[in-house]
């Protein structure tokens, strides 16, 4: 399954609030921390509404399923 690698790579502090949030649920926290999540359209969305304050790519990840 795919996943996506994202980064923070602006600051939050001039962002309106519910851009704070979104950044926050994401699970990131402060600019340059990268974290992984599963590729589906509620990421993509919130990824989509935050596009001015990080970076996202596409990566291949191990898969849990047998």
């Amino acid at each position: 399954m795919a996943q996506l690698r994202i980064t923070l790579l602006r600051s939050t502090n001039s962002a309106r609030k519910d851009q704070v949030a979104t950044v926050h649920a994401l699970g990131l926290r402060k600019i340059g921390h990268t974290v992984i999540q599963p590729d589906n359209k509620a990421i993509r969305g919130m990824i989509h509404k935050v596009r001015h304050l990080v970076v996202a790519e596409e990566v291949e990840g191990e898969s849990d399923e047998d």
